[in-house]
């Protein structure tokens, strides 16, 4: 049994990291500057396309990132929770033997920081991530690129976005959509979702 996760919205919040790191770049440009909630709706997607949203000056998108990035490798990571329940889910579906990997269009550092800083790292075989530079930032390809690295033709994809279910069914995987992250029902029902994970809990039976 292989299981991929996406990472923000289904392992852990990074809601509030996310928040304070957009506005921060926003502020550094001196651009418009927006409510918490109108940037924690963007949890989830590539940061260059959250930010292609929020700027009037898509020249501007690359400093940005940058400012973002700034404060986020010092404190915004740990801006950031685990999921209650999580660990407990991934330790039953270790102990089944599962093979967990991590898919997410953060870049690898990150994740591996983060997966690291809360204690995740060990129940995951692999964490593929995006390179700093964007490669690999769209869903999809970074999906394909874990299967053919691994060497996986059937698996699970958690995840609590579009663009997690739209990249499992691209790739011909089973698409588990979480409703505690950033994705509505509504949402992850339209993009495809196979089945639909209220808690943390439930996860264990749903995947197998």
């Amino acid at each position: 049994m292989n299981v991929l996760f996406d990472l923000d919205g289904t392992l852990t919040d990074p809601g509030d990291g996310f928040v304070a790191c957009v506005s921060y770049a926003l502020g550094k440009l001196d651009c418009r500057r927006y409510a918490d909630h109108e940037i924690r709706c963007h949890v989830g997607p590539p940061l260059e396309e959250t930010l292609a949203r929020l700027l009037d000056d898509h020249t501007t998108i690359a400093r940005a990132v940058a400012f973002y990035r700034e404060r986020y490798g010092s404190v915004g990571y740990l801006e950031n929770r685990v999921y209650p329940e999580i660990e407990t889910a991934l330790q039953l579906l270790r102990a089944r033997g599962a093979r967990m990997f991590v898919a997410t269009s953060k870049p690898t550092v990150y994740a591996e920081r983060i997966l690291g800083h809360f204690g995740l790292s060990k129940y995951f075989d692999a964490v593929y991530g995006s390179e700093l530079d964007g490669t690999r930032a769209g869903k999809t390809d970074l999906v394909a690129h874990l299967l053919r690295n691994e060497s996986i033709e059937d698996a699970v994809m958690v995840g609590d976005r579009a663009q997690d279910i739209a990249a499992a069914r691209a790739c011909g995987l089973h698409p588990i959509g979480v409703l505690w992250g950033y994705g509505s029902r509504e949402e992850l029902s339209a993009a495809g979702a196979a089945a639909l994970c209220a808690s943390p809990s439930d996860l264990p039976s749903l995947v197998a």
